[in-house]
């Protein structure tokens, strides 16, 4: 099988993805969520004119000269308007958001008043009709669309969906990600290794990538390298409802290697099987009904920057989210060799000088070596045949934070 161009792999791996049913879920629990439908207004806000300060409400023709003494007929406190109507010569005693009183159409503030004691008071500054009022449906009327169909609910989005009066939103199902590590050499993290054995690491980059794009990742262990240990964790992937099944590791070309054939056993129409990059040569693609198969390579750097490649753009458009890779232009730290038919992702050191990034690869890229990776905040993306560089030349970074 022919490598696939990296572009030419995440076109096919994206090709008919798209948001997963929206379900109902409580405000309290919306938080980071994707709007599955717009969010209407059921009220309409503020609901009444309101006072937009503490101070009197009163009329505007009996404050246009000043000073002059006004009789306070009553109070109004949030929650709990005056009854009564405000005539000539009258003011109400009014706080922040409480109703404004009929016959008034201003509030003056306290800080313009003197209260005189038994019910009189000195109005110091005038106050044109309409200030320090909120008007009914100055936010918003009942009907009003507020917020539409994929957004992201944030702090804001949240307040004004309960301010609507919405206990629950219909938003877009999380992604489901059940995530499988292969190979007998591996266990678990607070393990004593064998002589011939180490500690499995590439699911917890995987789980956390899904993740920082809203999916659910489910950890499913690690399967010995035999073809019905690996197949019970695949049905266990099905039955759980995965939406994604992520193995990891297994799926070269060698002996050992039983992925390819436990999940096409299982009935997955593979789509392709090795692609023209480096690292992550090995990445599989296949679909086992509804459900999307990606095979990462077992080398830890390969598994996590396939991630960042394939998976992240996967489980954002699954979970109605926008998603771009974050490429800049640069310039090179140190020269680099020519390529081969491989694209390249050279892990490097960026660094901004004199207004201008800076991406220095490191250098040795060994596809084992995480530390490097974490060391890195770029990589340096070399096309295939792209000719040697010198210090200096331009190049593309994909930023990894």
């Amino acid at each position: 099988m022919a490598l696939v161009p990296v572009a030419e792999a995440l076109e096919r791996l994206l090709d008919g993805a798209a948001p997963l049913p929206g379900e109902s879920v409580a405000l309290a629990d919306a938080a980071g969520r994707v709007l599955a439908e717009p969010v209407v207004a059921l009220r309409t806000q503020p609901p009444f004119n309101a006072s937009a300060m503490d101070g009197y409400a009163t009329r505007s023709a009996d404050i246009a000269s000043v000073p002059v003494h006004l009789s306070v007929v009553g109070m109004a406190p949030a929650g709990r308007g005056f009854a009564g109507t405000v005539g000539k010569g009258q003011a109400v005693r009014i706080f922040t958001g409480a109703p404004l009183p009929d016959g008034a159409d201003t509030i003056v503030i306290q800080e313009n008043v003197r209260d005189l004691g038994d019910g009189q008071i000195e109005v110091v500054e005038p106050t044109a009709q309409g200030r320090n009022i909120r008007r009914r449906g100055l936010d918003f009327g009942q009907g009003d669309v507020l917020l539409e169909k994929g957004r992201v609910l944030d702090p804001a989005a949240l307040s004004l969906s309960a301010s609507a009066n919405h206990p629950n939103l219909t938003v877009v199902r999380r992604p489901l990600v059940a995530i499988i590590a292969t190979g007998d050499e591996l266990l678990p993290p607070g393990s004593e290794p064998g002589p011939d054995q180490i500690i499995s690491s590439n699911a917890y980059g995987v789980a956390a990538t899904a993740r920082s794009v809203g999916a659910r990742a489910l950890d499913l262990g690690i399967a010995a390298d035999r073809p019905e240990a690996i197949a019970g964790l695949v049905k266990k992937a099905v039955e759980a409802g995965a939406d994604v099944i992520v193995t990891l590791g297994g799926a070269s070309v060698g002996d050992h290697d039983l992925i390819h054939d436990v999940l096409t056993g299982e009935g997955m129409q593979l789509d392709f099987w090795k692609i023209a990059m480096r690292p992550g040569k090995p990445l599989m693609f296949g679909r086992l009904g509804n459900v999307r198969c990606v095979g990462l390579p077992g080398n830890p750097v390969a598994s996590i920057v396939c991630s960042q490649l394939f998976l992240k753009p996967l489980l954002a458009r699954l979970g109605g989210r926008d998603h771009s890779q974050d490429l800049r232009t640069a310039r090179l730290g140190s020269a680099m060799q020519a390529n081969d038919l491989r694209q390249d992702y050279v892990r490097a050191v960026v660094r901004e000088d004199a207004g201008q990034l800076v991406a220095t690869p490191f250098g040795i890229q060994d596809s084992s070596m995480l530390r490097m990776l974490a060391d890195a905040n770029g990589l340096i993306v070399r096309e295939p045949f792209a000719p040697a560089a010198q210090a200096g030349a331009a190049c593309r970074v994909l930023m990894l934070r």
